[in-house]
């Protein structure tokens, strides 16, 4: 394409044009520069659907916030950050293989992995400074071994990169602030973040995406663009909600990133985990709306994965298993929901899913139990055929007398459902969480 053969003197003169616009233009997170991402690389974005975050640093031995506690902090805090701390990283439980796994089977389709965060503490074997995990008791490369083991198991590749570098402004003898800097970091800044992040897409093969968190991203996303291509930029170009959900439906591709408890990165004590329901429903309605979800997991500061965390993403597994295909590969419906209803469709648009998520939770739907549902937003067609995923509409164990086939008809009020909860998920025969009605060749009403 001719706009790659933009030299990037002329992308930053492009950029610095952006003082020029209304503010409230060039405030839109989406759209930052002449170069932006491949649309069939984004089309495959949007197919991913659910991701992996990893928060993790040396800072993740006393149990903080992931760098924040370096803002206000005191010169004996800091060298401590700076100069003690490393010497005792040492995590000898970290198994990439073992992250890749829990995340295949909560149905991640892609991992995204704190190279730096703002501490500036690198997770490579960097050239750029020796605060780095090579200066540490464990002496490995993660960047690699992350990167290796997502190729393996068949995951995508994701990158997080912190523009902002606590380290960097101590060193030039700045105050560490996340704003109101005097600015003179800038110039400098920028390429020693381009030197970090050519060592990042030169010695460890192809990346499919990389995540920009802080200020002065624009610069460094032209520059992905113009040598890197195929790389998707996340954060930086895509809308990209933290810790929220938007109200209404977003031009797709965006991705909303949670934690799963109160903190990125690992918290020992007075944590508090979101229930698997929750994840499950947070994941529907981002579906829905036509994003991604980035899940996140915090790992303990020797590298395995905590209890809890595992278990939730476990039951995330459990229903991803029986529905994944209302997941992947989709696209939002015309009409996104209705009361206690979610729909995604199928991107050919024969197929929509029906997501039942008002019996959940303390309403959970009994196993054998029949339920008829209005779909208000929904009318059949000759073709029409419905099924509930996971099940085969002929059995529900130790209940011969109850028939589990699924119906329909078209009434006054929209398309009635009738359909029963056949499967038996847990040993108690309960199931706290949403079941999904597969609808062939539905139309909807608007």
């Amino acid at each position: 394409m001719i706009t790659r053969k933009i030299s990037f003197l002329g992308l930053l003169v492009a950029l610095s044009s952006l003082a020029l616009v209304p503010q409230a233009e060039a405030n839109k997170p989406d759209r930052i520069g002449p170069l932006l991402n491949d649309p069939a690389r984004e089309s495959e974005f949007m197919d991913w659907g659910l991701g992996m975050f990893v928060h993790w640093s040396h800072d993740s031995q006393i149990g903080s916030v992931i760098s924040h506690s370096m803002v206000g902090a005191s010169d004996k805090y800091l060298d401590r950050m700076i100069h003690e701390l490393p010497k005792t990283f040492n995590p000898k439980k970290y198994n990439a293989d073992e992250w890749m796994e829990i995340a295949k089977v909560a149905g991640a389709k892609y991992m995204v992995f704190t190279t730096k965060h703002h501490n500036g503490f690198c997770m490579w074997d960097t050239e750029t400074t020796e605060f780095n995990i090579m200066n540490t008791p464990y002496g490995k490369d993660i960047v690699k071994d992350y990167v290796d083991a997502c190729r393996r198991s068949g995951l995508k590749v994701g990158l997080y990169f912190s523009p902002e570098d606590f380290l960097y402004l101590r060193g030039i003898g700045e105050t560490i602030r996340r704003v109101g800097t005097s600015g003179k970091e800038k110039e400098g800044l920028t390429k020693y973040n381009i030197r970090q992040l050519d060592e990042l897409f030169e010695n460890y093969g192809e990346i499919d995406m990389i995540f920009f968190d802080g200020r002065d991203q624009a610069d460094l996303v032209q520059y992905i663009h113009q040598k890197y291509p195929k790389c998707i930029v996340t954060r930086g170009e895509m809308t990209t909600p933290e810790q929220n959900l938007p109200k209404t439906p977003l031009p797709g591709p965006w991705e909303s990133c949670f934690t799963l408890g109160s903190q990125w990165q690992f918290k020992p004590t007075n944590e508090r985990y979101k229930s698997g329901t929750k994840l499950i429903n947070m994941l529907i309605e981002t579906r829905a709306k036509g994003g991604n979800l980035l899940i996140n997991m915090g790992p303990e500061p020797s590298g395995a994965i905590p209890f809890e965390q595992d278990r939730t993403f476990r039951e995330l597994g459990m229903w991803m298993f029986i529905n994944d295909e209302a997941i992947h590969d989709i696209r939002p419906g015309k009409v996104i929901g209705e009361d206690g209803v979610w729909y995604t469709q199928s991107k050919d648009g024969k197929s929509v899913y029906v997501f039942l998520t008002e019996f959940t939770g303390k309403k959970q739907w009994k196993l054998g139990e029949r339920k008829q549902i209005v779909l208000k937003e929904l009318k059949a067609t000759r073709g029409t055929s419905i099924s509930v995923l996971g099940q085969n509409d002929k059995v529900v164990e130790y209940q011969p007398k109850i028939v589990p086939t699924s119906r329909f008809k078209q009434v006054e009020e929209g398309l009635e459902i009738s359909v029963v909860r056949a499967q038996r998920i847990y040993n108690d025969k309960k199931w706290p969480n949403t079941v999904v009605v597969k609808l062939d060749h539905v139309e909807f009403v608007k």
